[in-house]
């Protein structure tokens, strides 16, 4: 089985705290869509023949684009890749995109999953992130998913947020807990270069949580989805039982994947390339019938540290035998001598040949992370 992301890079205006690539103009959608179907083409053999079974509409704002916009890339898809029957298929959405009609149009062409970005319920957070819909907006667009159909529905919210309070975070949690929803992605908020939030930060005029409120914040969010029974199978993921995200868990259990569109990544399980994040050239160089792309030859050393950053952040763990064998004498000596601190200091628990982080640890998995890394 192998996964499929198309990125569409098309934003109506940038968020003040992102920094995927994205563009905040629609004026080349229809070069784009003759540009993504070509180069799906263009890459057909990548995935040598293996069953697709997971496709990822990511951005960028992918609901900008119409439904039969969309229809037409998946058209393609079919036409050139082998897709699995019970293919998990996954738009990302904005709420202000997602009228009645467009959620029954996506219905009609086989979107069975949707990411949807509602980032907070709380108005003055989405100003502050000058995110385009309201709190309302966003509560009545879940309902209006569900009663279109949709039976697997993630929602993505950000913690961590400026002058955010615990109180203010355990408001977002009750909402979402009871709307019914499969999916939560969760996300401690980054100050990213090049953002608005990073200039607002370097001149001291957004005030931001401590490590000990973010931590608390971070506790908050597992205690109270436990308590409706959302699996925690990722440190920033949680899902209800048979609702796991199926394109994410292909990333971190070392499923090949093929992304189209500019600045999209691929993995082959021998090397990893990534597109140009550049529409204009982008689009020129496909248009000449090139793919623009950076690629890297994957090292054992590489590989390792692949292994340990994608699965010690899922509930899965890393296992010692699969380092032992894959990677060979060098790492799996240095995992054991380099795991004893943390087993000894309950930051991760041994289950025979796996390690997993533990309720503590997963509040310093980067630090573990980090001191397992092969360097």
């Amino acid at each position: 089985m192998a996964g499929l992301y198309i990125h569409i890079p098309f934003c109506k205006k940038k968020c003040a705290y992102c920094d995927f690539f994205s563009v905040a103009n629609l004026n080349y959608t229809d070069e784009f869509l003759k540009a993504i179907v070509s180069e799906l083409v263009l890459q057909k053999s990548y995935l040598e023949n293996e069953s697709i079974n997971t496709i990822y509409f990511g951005g960028g704002t992918p609901s900008v684009l119409k439904p039969n916009e969309l229809h037409s890339i998946l058209n393609t898809i079919y036409s050139v890749f082998k897709i699995d029957l019970k293919t998990e298929i996954t738009l990302e959405a904005n709420p202000d995109d997602l009228s009645k009609s467009y959620l029954n149009e996506l219905q009609n062409i086989g979107i069975n999953r949707l990411s949807i970005g509602v980032q907070s319920f709380n108005d003055s957070d989405l100003q502050l992130m000058k995110r385009r819909h309201t709190s309302e907006q966003a509560r009545q667009v879940i309902h209006n998913a569900r009663e279109a159909g949709f039976k697997n529905i993630s929602v993505d919210l950000i913690y961590g947020l400026p002058n955010m309070l615990l109180s203010d975070w355990e408001k977002n949690i009750d909402i979402l807990l009871n709307m019914d929803i499969q999916h939560i992605s969760a996300y401690h908020l980054t100050i990213e270069p090049n953002t608005v939030f990073k200039k607002l930060y370097d001149n001291n005029k957004i005030p931001l949580p401590t490590d000990d409120e973010s931590i608390e914040q971070f506790k908050l969010l597992i205690e109270k989805t436990k308590q409706y029974q959302f699996i925690h199978y990722e440190i920033s993921n949680f899902a209800k039982d048979g609702y796991l995200s199926l394109h994410n868990s292909n990333y971190w259990k070392k499923v090949k994947y093929l992304g189209a569109g500019p600045s999209a990544h691929s993995y082959n399980l021998t090397s990893r390339q990534w597109n140009i994040s550049s529409l204009k050239k982008y689009l020129s160089e496909i248009s000449k019938g090139n793919i623009p792309f950076e690629i890297e030859k994957l090292s054992t050393t590489d590989k390792y540290n692949d292994y340990i950053v994608t699965s010690l952040r899922t509930m899965w763990g890393i296992n010692l035998k699969t380092i032992e064998k894959e990677f060979g004498k060098l790492y799996f000596d240095f995992i054991l001598r380099e795991k004893n601190l943390f087993v000894k200091n309950n930051l991760l628990v041994k289950n025979n040949d796996t390690l997993i982080l533990s309720e503590e640890g997963k509040f310093l998995s980067d630090q573990i992370i980090r001191a397992l890394l092969y360097i």
